[in-house]
Parts: structure tokens; sequence; C-alpha cells
């Protein structure tokens, strides 16, 4: 086995290469094998990548099922005297105290990447946790409307890192073609949050009168309580970015820094974020897009997520069988979620799957709509909407994310596309209003016109970047390149000419 010295590898001498093609990189340098290099470092490749997948994907899944869920679960309690208890049926009450959880929760979603990246990830994702695991808990105590309105505030607040901010993490540990299982693995922890919270609020329910308290007290109190406790233990079990990771030797280490450079460039990990940087990131109309695509499908998923158990309700269903109706569809969600991201990494293709995913939700909600007599039929409908819309977020955020290169760049713009697109969390809590039950035809027709506008962000994002590759396979932009200084090249990312948009 070869020195540790003289394994290092410089990231320099590796191209930025797409999913296909392997074009040198701006040094002019040859493209690297991979497959080589792993023989030289003395690398196991298949055990690497297991290692990796062990230490990071399933602890960031809990930690954004707990996010998720402690975000939710507020639709599971309003059915246990939370709206009685707190005069939540005054006016818009309750969609008030939903809406306003994503005004911090969107004000901070750039600025906790950029902490992320100063303060480490093992540090600030489980300090975030704790938090909003408290302010959960106490949200079960609380005794009047403004009380309410307090809580969920500050919770929007200290979730506001946890999905842009594992999203981003992800991104920095996998090339292109096997992000995708990664992200949908991830982001099915939402949808069995889903699962979970009904199965939970149906047992937890059960508590309802235990020391003077009704059923949606112990649900904040519990799940927060328990979101603390693995808080705690996930300062130890979270991981650093490549460049920091210990529990990888020093080969392993340079032969994942090779690798992804040769995917999206150097990392520049340890490169300060200006203003200047971050100001970089906004000229470029492709963040836009990719707000506007995450955006479109936010609004009707939230709706989904913030309603189902009131639309269920209306069903004829009793409260305990609401909240275990509810489970089925997330679960069809997370397979779904799960089986789409497998062909989409097999065929390295994301848009025709957003595509046909999103139609599905479009359907179920056109069924919702026209249909309003046959219990099965509105209750299946519900599971169109549910993996329709859960199973197409997490390839429009991989598609963007991974076609950000570099630290600054993508923690900027995923931070910004989930931020953004968390605006349409605020138009979904007053989607559903209860005077419209138990129809809700505004709600549906909202969730079917913003399906399609995510459909033709999708449709312009991916003429865009075909449009862009075609122009640096004609070699556009080569000359410009060449006059730029070392710096510039470094910091360009995926505006180099030889980093090719996969689509």
């Amino acid at each position: 086995m070869m020195g540790a010295t003289d394994n290092m590898v410089d990231s320099e001498k590796y191209p930025v290469l797409d999913d296909a093609a392997s074009p040198p990189n701006s040094a002019g340098a040859e493209s690297v094998d991979l497959s080589l290099l792993a023989k030289e470092l003395d690398v196991n490749t298949r055990k690497l990548m297991w290692k990796i997948d062990v230490r990071l994907v399933p602890v960031l899944c809990i930690l954004y099922l707990a996010a998720f869920l402690d975000r939710v679960n507020i639709a599971n309690a309003a059915l246990f005297s939370m709206e009685s208890d707190l005069d939540l049926k005054i006016g818009n009450r309750y969609n008030t105290a939903l809406t306003i959880f994503f005004v911090p929760y969107i004000i901070f979603e750039v600025p906790s990447n950029i902490l992320m990246k100063k303060l480490r990830p093992h540090i600030w994702l489980p300090t975030c946790m704790f938090v909003f695991g408290l302010i959960t808990c106490l949200q079960g105590f609380v005794q009047n409307y403004s009380g309410l309105l307090a809580t969920r505030f500050f919770l929007g607040m200290a979730e506001a890192g946890m999905f842009p901010g594992c999203f981003y993490l992800i991104g920095m540990w996998y090339v292109r073609p096997e992000a995708q299982k990664r992200y949908s693995f991830f982001f099915s922890s939402a949808s069995l949050a889903g699962a979970f919270g009904g199965l939970l609020a149906s047992a937890i329910g059960l508590l309802d009168g235990r020391r003077g308290y009704h059923g949606w007290r112990w649900i904040f109190i519990i799940e927060g309580a328990a979101t603390c406790v693995l808080a705690l233990t996930f300062f130890f079990l979270i991981i650093d970015f490549p460049e920091e990771a210990k529990f990888l030797s020093v080969n392993e280490r340079a032969y994942i820094k090779a690798k992804l450079a040769a995917d999206v460039g150097d990392s520049l990990q340890t490169r300060k974020t200006t203003v200047k940087d971050v100001i970089d990131v906004f000229k470029d109309y492709k963040v836009y897009l990719a707000g506007l695509m995450y955006f479109g499908l936010i609004v009707p998923a939230y709706g989904y997520a913030y309603f189902a158990p009131a639309i269920i309700k209306q069903l004829g269903y009793s409260t305990i069988q609401t909240q275990l109706h509810s489970v089925p569809p997330w679960v069809a969600a997370c397979g779904a979620s799960m089986i789409s991201s497998i062909f989409s990494d097999y065929f390295r293709h994301r848009y025709l799957f957003t595509i046909g995913l999103t139609a599905i939700a479009i359907v179920g909600f056109g069924i919702l709509l026209g249909e309003h007599h046959n219990v099965n039929a509105e209750y299946g409908a519900l599971f169109l909407i549910a993996l329709g819309l859960y199973a197409s977020m997490p390839i429009i955020v991989c598609w963007t994310s991974t076609n950000f290169a570099g630290h600054t760049r993508r923690a900027v713009g995923t931070g910004w596309q989930v931020g953004f697109g968390n605006i349409g969390g605020i138009i979904a809590t007053f989607s559903f209003l209860s005077k419209d039950a138990p129809r809700y035809t505004k709600g549906y027709s909202i969730g079917i016109a913003f399906s399609v506008l995510s459909m033709i962000s999708c449709t312009i994002y991916i003429v865009g970047t075909r449009w862009e590759n075609r122009q640096r396979n004609k070699g556009i932009g080569i000359e410009q390149w060449e006059r730029m200084t070392d710096e510039e090249k470094a910091k360009a990312g995926d505006k180099s000419p030889y980093f090719r948009y996969s689509s």
C-alpha cells in the first residue's frame, strides 16, 4: 500500500465531467481514470460507498423525519380539541397559525446553509434539531392563540436549516449518477413522517384527558421530547463534509475528493464565501427557475400535508379512523419515491420523471374536483396526489442541486430554491378554508394550477440547460475562459465551459 503522502490527490488535476462526456478540465489536464485511481490508492469503492451511505443517509432521514413530523403534527392535533381550546375557529386563525411558520422558515434558508458551511454539519444540524424539538414540546403547553403563534414562529426559525442543509450535505458527498437514490431515500422520510404522524396521533390520542391535558397537548409534548433526545445523540453521529471526514482513511478521502472533482469540479470547501459570491449566484436565470420548479409543487404538497386529515374526516370517518386512514397514502408516496429514484438513476434522467409524477398528482386533484359521492374514489385520489407530489419533489431538488457545482454555488442555490419554494407553504395554508368544506373546490384547483406551473418551469429549465450544453459543445466561451485568472476559474463551478448540465 502506498504511503499517505504519496496518495494525496491534487483536485486541480481532475476535470469537470458530466454523466457521459469526458472533456478536459479548466487546466487542460486529461480525464482521470477513477478505477485506476482506486487501485493506486488501494480503495475498495463498493465498501467505501457502503461506509458513506451507512454513516450519512439514515441519520439525515431520521433528522428530517423528526423535523417534518414536528412541523405538520398540528394537522393531527387539530382533531383533538385544539381548535376549541385555543379559540382557533374564529375567522381563519388556524390557517394563520400554519402560515406564520413559513415567515422565518423562508428568510433563514440561505443564511442557514452558509452558517452550516462555517460551523460544520455535526454541530449546526443537531443544534437546530434540539431547538425545534424543545419548541414543539413547549407548543403543548400554550394557553391561547397568541402562544400558538409565537411557538409556530420560532419553530419555523429553528427548522429553516434542516431541509436545505441536509440536501446540501448529501450533494457534497455523491456524484450526480449516484445522488437521486440517496436524495429520494432522504426525502421519503417526509412521507414516513406523515405515516408515523397518523399512527402516533391515533395512539397518543388515547391519552386524552390524562393529567388534565387534552390529546393534542400530548402529541406536541411527546413528539417534541423525543426529538430533543435524538438531537443529543446526533452530535456524535452526523458527519461533516468529505474534506473533514475522520471516519475515512487518507486514501479514501483522496479518492472521494477526486471523484467529486471529476463530476462537478473542486468543491473549494475551505474558501470563504463573500457577498459577491452570493450575488454572482443570483445572476444565473437557472437559480430562479429552480425556485419556481420547487415552488409549484410545495403549494399542493403542503396543502396535502396540512389538510389531508380534514379532507379524510369529511369522508365520514371518526377521529381515530381518520388518523389511521391518513397513513396508507403516505406509505404509497414513500414507495413511489424509491421506485422512481431507482429508475431515474438508472436512466440518468430527471425531467420525464418529474413531469410524469406531477401529472399523476393532477389526476388525483381532478378526481376530487369532479367526484363527491364515491368515498372509495375520493380516498383513492389522495393516493395519487401524495405519491405524485412527494415522489416528484426529491427528483426536482436533486436535479437542480447537483447542477450547481462547488460549495458556495450549491449552498446558496439550494438554500434559495428551498427558501423561495417554501413561500408556497403560505399559499397552501390558505388554500383549504373551513368555509370551503367539504368540497374544497378552491384548494383542489390551486393544487392543479401550481402543479402545472412546476411542469412549465421544468420544461423551460431543461430547454435552457440543453441549449447551454450545445453552446459549450461548440466551444463557445473557451476563449473568455482562458483569459480568466485562476481564482475566477476556481469560483466558476458549473459556469465553466467544460461543465455539462444533466437532464
